[in-house]
């Protein structure tokens, strides 16, 4: 059988699964039925333990967080009913929402909230940053809780309404409990929907069914904030991984939304009756290459460098994107049109320059050592990205070991601190969205505590020092001036490669409304079906 027709038999089993027998007895109209197809497969569904994009949006289902971020880009209450700082800015003092409940049936807590954070702060860069300003918790009563602060630190609502991998989702106390180095094995949060754990297919099906008993806030919907209004009795994740079969599902009306179609399709989507094209988060995303600091070749900074001035924008944009519209090259590490985006970046021109590559590695002192660059080939958004990183690479004088995978072996592979040869990496390549890299502290690549860094665990205390300073001081000239020096030392050590912006609208049938505007986060509440 040809693979396209394999797939479109599968997804075909799949949704007669789902219409059929027994089961389709229990189900609910189709008015009240979302079928959406992620961008990926979803493996890992733990939050605190990847940044992978697809483990937080189905975190933003089951979870809630005390603060998230409005159209505007302001940080607003979402589980927090109110909070006070005291005169010396030291103690903050924050009261839950009544009535909050987790889906188990138990009430959140105080305790519940405090275990939350510091699992989260254990593997998130910022909560690594904000955990260092933070003397004690203190948890008064069931719906109180205290931070006490060693001196005044400005990112403290910006840390707990952080819109991006890593959230600080909360979760019961007895679940948050588990080390950040291991995977939560229970999936109960207090959001708008209940993940259906006994419906579970991993690569074929993921359940949400409507939480009845969620406490939606009073205020309109904005971005992530105010109200979480469901409208949908249950939410399928359907997933497909073959671009051709979701564009003909979407189509026949078999499903409603495909997160990231491909960008081949996005004139045939525009053409398509029934079907359009949005644009949810207009602020877009930047590629990246990730270098592993930890093994040969890259533990050499001069040797990452070199890679880095291999590195030309423009074929990354033409051959992942290949919409003129929807890409833009920038050299800056944070996006450019945003706050801390800054050009000045030395000898990195996002321009490929193999000549000089090649100069570098020989003085460098290359042995020929292989590059392990791994490549997932079932999430069409950045497969085709490590395929231009071989040939610059090679271009320059690397030699390649090119491996190739699913996008959630790589995730597991990224993970091992081995080397190449022990089933480790030397290089993989991936995309954030804007919120998640606007600022040095929210940006996981800028976390170089060494092993307990983000994957490829670079160990350079200057970052962290700046980081620190950034986080201490309110001044907006200051804080640019402070991102400033940090990019320059990212830079100097080759913490990453930013490798262009891109916009990836959704494409969704036209008889959905109400999606919402994010930050990158396609939040499936306040949406309908007529």
């Amino acid at each position: 059988m040809k693979r396209r027709s394999l797939f479109a038999a599968s997804l075909s089993l799949s949704l007669a699964l789902m219409t059929s027998g027994g089961y389709a007895q229990a189900q609910p109209a189709n008015s009240k039925v979302l079928r959406f197809v992620p961008h990926a497969n979803l493996t890992v569904l733990d939050p605190i333990w990847t940044t992978a994009y697809v483990t937080r949006n189905h975190a933003y289902m089951i979870y809630d967080t005390l603060f998230t971020e409005d159209a505007k880009g302001q940080i607003k209450p979402q589980m927090v009913d109110s909070y006070q700082i005291s005169k010396d800015e030291k103690t903050w003092t924050f009261k839950l929402r009544s009535g909050l409940e987790f889906h188990d049936g138990k009430p959140v807590t105080s305790e519940d909230v405090v275990a939350s954070l510091k699992r989260w702060a254990s593997r998130d860069a910022m909560g690594g940053i904000l955990s260092t300003f933070i003397t004690s918790y203190e948890t008064p009563d069931a719906n109180t809780f205290k931070i006490i602060l060693n001196q005044p630190c400005g990112i403290v609502l910006d840390a707990f309404g952080k819109a991006s991998s890593n959230v600080p989702f909360i979760m019961p106390a007895r679940i948050a409990a588990t080390s950040g180095t291991e995977q939560i094995k229970e999936h109960i949060g207090s959001g708008p929907f209940v993940f259906k754990a006994d419906e579970f297919k991993p690569g074929a099906l993921v359940v949400y069914t409507r939480n009845a008993k969620y406490k939606s806030r009073p205020e309109a919907s904005s971005a992530l904030a105010g109200g979480r209004t469901v409208n949908f009795d249950r939410v399928e994740w359907v997933i497909i991984r073959d671009t051709q079969t979701q564009f003909n599902a979407l189509k026949a009306g078999e499903v409603d939304i495909i997160e990231q179609p491909s960008f081949e399709q996005m004139d045939a989507l525009k053409k398509t009756e029934g079907v359009r094209v949005e644009n949810y988060a207009p602020a877009g995303m930047q590629f990246i290459m990730r270098f592993n600091h930890l093994h040969a070749p890259f533990n050499n900074p001069k040797i990452r460098q070199a890679a880095m001035v291999a590195m030309g924008q423009q074929a990354y944009i033409n051959t992942q994107v290949g919409v003129p519209e929807l890409g833009r090259l920038c050299r800056s590490m944070f996006p450019c049109g945003t706050t801390y985006a800054d050009e000045d970046t030395g000898y990195f021109t996002g321009v490929a320059n193999p000549a000089k590559a090649k100069q570098m590695l020989q003085e460098a002192g290359y042995d020929g050592t292989p590059v392990t660059l791994m490549r997932p080939t079932d999430l069409a958004s950045i497969a085709k990205l490590p395929l231009v990183a071989q040939q610059q690479l090679q271009a320059a004088g690397f030699k390649v070991d090119f491996q190739q995978m699913d996008w959630a072996t790589l995730l597991a592979r990224r993970a091992k601190k081995e080397g190449p040869a022990q089933g480790g990496w030397n290089i993989f390549l991936t995309a954030w969205t804007a919120g998640d890299i606007t600022n040095p502290l929210s940006m996981a690549m800028l976390n170089a505590k060494g092993q307990n860094g983000w994957f490829g665990w670079q160990d350079e205390p200057r970052l962290e020092y700046l980081k620190g300073r950034f986080a201490r001081t309110t001044d907006v000239a200051e804080k640019k001036k402070i991102a400033s020096e940090i990019q320059r030392v990212a830079f100097e050590t080759s913490t990453h490669a930013p490798l262009g912006q891109y916009i990836s609208p959704a494409a969704v049938r036209t008889n959905i409304s109400g999606m919402l505007v994010t930050p990158g986060v396609p939040v499936l509440w306040n949406m309908k079906k007529n």
